[in-house]
């Protein structure tokens, strides 16, 4: 996608660096950073400069590469894949990026595994490029069949599934941009996603720049358009899906489902085959739900008259809770958008487009 006129991916290599966009500086200053060591990438991850459960995978596969350039030693290998995956627990891509990577390195003598690791790296970004173009291509037939009954389509996003959280086109909105290219009259209701505000701050800034016409809202306002009739369609992602369907992603995602059910307004998650955990039946049991500083919710950032600011917005000395996360269950999801077609949010749904994943 472009940032003014320039096409950007959220990670690149560029004069031998591997460079990113710093989302913590967005949307209110655009700025690139360059990830010079393992321990860059691990800070990039878990400070969330990257986000996004396969732009995460691909940074980790990344920072596999950039630790075998500092030591390709057997024990570096296993130690790198070990501080890498505790960067951040719940996104299964990370741990099924840096398990792929370490997988090819082992056999390779050390002095082969730098060159080896960023080769890899590269291929697991070109091909999260082409899974979500490909889960667009499966999406639009949803959005075209409402824009031939009403003509203007409206749809509801939570958190940030779009091209920042991925390495092109994105995952909810890859159907989104592609009606937009096509000519189709679209329009996207951006969630906020409290408490880091990934909607209002990354969504809304790739739509504006992409020029997609779009509105943000407050998390507890997406009921109340559904009831008014204003949502045609929700769209979000998935940091992990489980192989019956159950869908874990930023929270307040099981809230906006629960209400998509109670208004028939279908709900549909788009997720790349990656982001699938195949070992997991049970999201609400087996799914780890990372807890991140009370700091997110008791401040918030924001721009005023003098520049970017972090401000105080609960009462002084109450304590906060802050799960990233919920889970949705599969009988709330409409369907599963992947880049083979729509499954059914049930094991047979996802085994009948993902056959090979029978034993797994």
């Amino acid at each position: 996608m472009k940032v003014d006129g320039r096409h950007y991916r959220p990670i690149w290599e560029e004069g031998g660096e591997v460079r990113i966009i710093d989302q913590t500086k967005l949307p209110f200053a655009f700025e690139t950073c360059a990830l010079r060591s393992e321990a860059e990438a691990v800070r990039a991850i878990s400070e969330m400069l990257v986000r996004g459960a396969p732009l995460i995978g691909a940074t980790a596969a990344y920072g596999m590469a950039l630790s075998m350039r500092e030591d390709p030693s057997d024990a570096n290998l296993a130690a790198a894949h070990a501080r890498l995956f505790a960067s951040r627990p719940t996104a299964v891509n990370l741990r099924w990026a840096i398990d792929d990577v370490a997988a090819r390195l082992r056999p390779l003598p050390p002095a082969a595994r730098a060159d080896a690791a960023f080769a890899r790296a590269r291929e697991i970004a070109d091909e999260d490029v082409e899974l979500c173009r490909m889960i667009g291509v499966h999406g639009l037939p949803l959005i075209e069949a409402v824009a031939t009954r009403k003509g203007r389509v409206n749809v509801l996003t939570h958190c940030n599934a779009g091209w920042l959280a991925t390495c092109d086109w994105g995952t909810a909105t890859s159907p989104i941009y592609q009606a937009h290219d096509k000519g189709i009259e679209v329009h996207v209701w951006v969630d906020e996603t409290r408490p880091r505000n990934q909607g209002a701050f990354l969504t809304a800034w790739e739509l504006g720049k992409h020029g997609v016409p779009h509105t943000v809202i407050v998390d507890n306002a997406g009921g109340h358009l559904m009831q008014r009739g204003h949502v045609d369609l929700c769209f979000v992602g998935t940091d992990r899906t489980t192989r019956t369907g159950d869908v874990c992603n930023k929270i307040g995602t099981y809230l906006k489902a629960l209400a998509a059910k109670d208004n028939g307004v279908p709900f549909y998650v788009c997720l790349p085959s990656p982001t699938i955990d195949w070992t997991v039946r049970d999201g609400v049991a087996s799914i780890p739900i990372e807890e991140r500083r009370p700091e997110e919710v008791t401040e918030i950032p924001g721009l005023t008259a003098q520049g970017p600011a972090q401000v105080r917005v609960a009462a002084p000395g109450s304590p906060a809770a802050n799960p990233a996360f919920d889970v949705t269950p599969a009988r709330l999801v409409s369907g599963l958008v992947t880049e083979r077609g729509i499954a059914a949010a049930t094991e047979a749904g996802l085994l009948g487009l993902f056959p090979e994943r029978a034993a797994a």
